[in-house]
């Protein structure tokens, strides 16, 4: 860990040190380098690895690659609008940034769950810093109460138990848990103990009716924010769920049956509420509750197939959808504007920014055999596997997801240009690198699937 954790504070000095006229650039160098290192570490360990303060194993392994390939990309999506402010304010605003992804990073990889909890928590500060800060919205102060209030209430419950646990059983290890095969004693009502304990990160992921902090997030977020929360902030909630189910009790689809049907009617909800909004980024956001309800759902039926499928969503929604708020910044930075009706015709000035839309929405509508494919048929044939109906009910929403995310790419890019534009201003070299750097490792994945299946 402490390999890792220097390798990712040495950014800090650089940061501090580098000339302005070359600040952007080293940072962004730098970050591609220890991402690389941190990768081939990663993938030298097997996956299996674990010692007092480290634990590597196939659910942490890949959100934490993900987590380290994404900051260099959030330095590369925010060079256009960051570079016209102060030079101490980018500074500072490359530091929060580094310092929200370092403890996102120590989160996954952390082999005590009560380190997780510090860092899982930890990472609310430099997220609230962001949006408040950074965010150019009016109601972003708003939007992180919002998720102060949200996050912190979620917490409470979790901490109560962690703690009870540990003056039980005197260990938080999972490994350790694992093989002495220690779980949470019987409860008089295990579905209820089960959603309080998991509330922080049934808030995180977010479940349907605990979500009104991320649309208010994400609209006021600046790129970085935005693509930190879809990428990895909301990963922290499946990977806590996935990570601390085995010390809870196995089986909990019908102890907790009403939070899988608010899942169930989560999934469906929101994909009905894409097909009216206006605003892009809000889309894009309530789509992520969507796809993370589908997580609750397969993390709840507690199956080999439910899990390799959670992990892989969460996998392939994180570079999607990162990618998707990408394309939506690049627009808005030419337009000043989100709504999606003052953006239709840009495929006419920009065809190949066109074609990232359209391989990025195939991705986001899971066109085979993308990876969000593969993710939705394996949490499909464990939901059929569990009930008919609800595998009925949640094959609905793959129409839905098709229908929204045609209608974006088709309000975005097609039809005539709106009389109001007068000049768009080409695509950077930058931006057609940015969206390459999220679509190849989902290409990758297609072609080696085996990186991130359980």
């Amino acid at each position: 860990m402490l390999m890792i954790i220097f390798a990712w504070l040495s950014l800090f000095p650089a940061v501090m040190l580098t000339p302005s006229k070359h600040l952007w650039a080293v940072i962004t160098s730098q970050g591609f380098v220890i991402s690389f290192f941190s990768l081939s570490w990663i993938f030298l360990q097997d996956f299996n690895f674990s010692n007092s303060m480290f634990f590597i194993d196939k659910i942490s392994a890949p959100l934490a690659i993900l987590t380290c390939w994404l900051f260099p990309l959030t330095m590369l999506a925010s060079q256009s609008k960051m570079r016209l402010e102060p030079v101490t304010r980018q500074r500072v605003y490359i530091s929060n940034n580094l310092f929200l992804q370092l403890t996102t990073l120590l989160a996954f990889t952390s082999s005590d769950l009560m380190l997780f909890f510090i860092f899982f928590e930890a990472s609310l500060l430099p997220t609230i810093v962001i949006i408040t800060r950074w965010g150019a919205q009016e109601r972003r102060l708003e939007a992180g109460l919002y998720l102060a209030f949200y996050t912190m209430l979620g917490a409470i419950p979790l901490m109560i138990w962690l703690i009870k646990f540990y003056s039980m059983h005197g260990s938080l290890l999972p490994a350790l848990a694992q093989m002495t095969y220690l779980t949470q004693p019987p409860t008089n009502y295990p579905g209820l103990f089960w959603a309080t304990c998991n509330a922080a990160f049934l808030v995180k992921l977010p479940m349907y009716s605990l979500h009104l902090w991320l649309p208010k997030a994400h609209v006021e977020a600046p790129i970085a924010g935005s693509m930190v929360l879809a990428g990895t902030l909301l990963k922290l909630g499946g990977y806590g769920i996935l990570r601390t189910s085995p010390l809870l009790q196995e089986n909990m689809t019908n102890e907790a049956l009403l939070v899988m049907l608010i899942a169930i009617f989560g999934i469906l909800a929101t994909a009905l509420l894409c097909l009216r909004l206006t605003d892009l980024k809000s889309l894009i956001a309530i789509s992520s509750v969507s796809h993370m309800n589908l997580v609750i759902a397969a993390a709840l039926i507690s199956t080999s197939w439910s899990y390799s499928g959670a992990m892989t969503m969460m996998i392939a929604h994180g570079l999607t959808s990162s990618a998707l708020f990408c394309l939506a910044n690049t627009a808005y930075e030419r337009t000043n504007s989100r709504t999606m009706i003052l953006l239709r015709g840009t495929m006419i000035i920009f065809p190949l920014a066109g074609a990232w839309w359209l391989t990025t929405i195939m991705f986001n509508m899971a066109f085979p055999p993308t990876t969000n494919f593969l993710a939705e048929v394996q949490i499909m044939a464990s939901l059929f596997s569990w009930s008919p109906i609800a595998f009925v009910a949640v094959v609905v929403n793959l129409l839905l997801t098709t229908t929204y995310s045609l209608y974006a790419l088709w309000s975005t890019q097609r039809g005539p240009l709106p009389s109001h534009i007068k000049t768009l201003f080409p695509y950077q070299m930058r931006e057609h690198l940015l969206i390459v750097l999220h679509i190849a490792p989902g290409l990758l994945l297609m072609l080696k699937p085996e990186l991130i299946f359980l």
